[in-house]
């Protein structure tokens, strides 16, 4: 039987800065076995929101250290799929070439969220909630 090679993802969103380092944390978290995986921006921010970061942390998952990255450093890799998480990254993305797959599951921008930090948070943790259990089942089963 030959040993289980893992496949690559990479997630893109606008900035860079919320919904694709969620993702990449929460792949990296539940399927990091199976699955490589990078995120990147078509625009990237200039850091992770903080209430992103905040909003991991609460369920045991450290993004403190992630950057924002350009799409195109990852533009001539070899990537199994490819994930716009949002509908402005969608439609600036490009294909890349060296993609199996692209797949679009697009999650409301947490940053656009008004009111007090408590009620902003509670904005970033459905969205948290919301990438867990829709888009990572979703790659789950293209393994």
């Amino acid at each position: 039987m030959e040993p289980m090679t893992t496949k690559r993802v990479l997630i893109v969103c606008t900035g860079n800065s919320c919904r694709s380092q969620m993702a990449e944390a929460w792949v990296r978290h539940d399927l990091g076995d199976r699955w490589e995986v990078e995120s990147a921006g078509t625009h990237p921010a200039r850091a992770v929101a903080p209430l992103a970061v905040r909003a991991m942390a609460e369920v045991g998952v450290d993004i403190s250290g992630a950057r924002p990255k350009h799409w195109g450093r990852f533009l001539d890799q070899r990537w199994d799929l490819v994930v716009t998480v949002c509908d402005s990254a969608r439609e600036s993305c490009p294909l890349f070439p060296g993609a199996a797959e692209q797949i679009h599951v697009s999650f409301p921008d947490p940053v656009l969220a008004v009111g007090s930090e408590k009620e902003r948070l509670v904005v970033y943790r459905a969205v948290r909630d919301d990438i867990r259990s829709l888009l990572v089942p979703e790659i789950a089963k293209r393994f």
